[in-house]
């Protein structure tokens, strides 16, 4: 099934100041994949949408485009939890590219006292992103 076959009724949204650099970071490094990538008047990139491979969507703009409900967001100021069942590729990944790990995989537990294998990366801007094996919690 293609990326942009998984259906997404989430989509977080996030600010950078170079948004060329985050959209190749996201797509090379994390593995999103690359949906539409419009060019903005300042050369960056005005609006992408990306998808992740297990299904998710992302979409981000320019902190330079000011004239939005989201034009006030910052950029490096997000948290966002992917759902992989490939943790250590994706650390790998990070690593390869000199990116920054703030925690390696690893076994954990949540609040909620679930179980998961996780590691949390930073973006280029300062955004966190936490990869792991937690679902959600089983249908009743």
């Amino acid at each position: 099934m293609s990326p942009g076959a998984f259906p997404s009724s989430v989509w977080p949204v996030l600010h950078y100041d170079d948004t060329r650099a985050a959209l190749r970071f996201l797509v090379d490094v994390l593995g999103f994949a690359e949906m539409v990538a419009a060019p903005d008047e300042h050369g960056g990139i005005g609006h992408a949408e990306l998808r992740w491979p297990g299904g998710g969507a992302l979409v981000f703009g320019s902190t330079r485009h000011k004239d939005s409900v989201h034009g006030g967001m910052r950029a490096g100021t997000s948290a966002v939890y992917v759902v992989s069942d490939d943790v250590d590729a994706v650390h790998q990944r990070v690593v390869d590219a000199g990116g920054e790990v703030l925690e390696p995989p690893h076994e954990t537990r949540f609040g909620s006292g679930a179980a998961a294998y996780v590691c949390t990366v930073q973006d280029p801007e300062g955004n966190l992103w936490t990869f792991g094996t937690y679902r959600g919690p089983a249908p009743a």
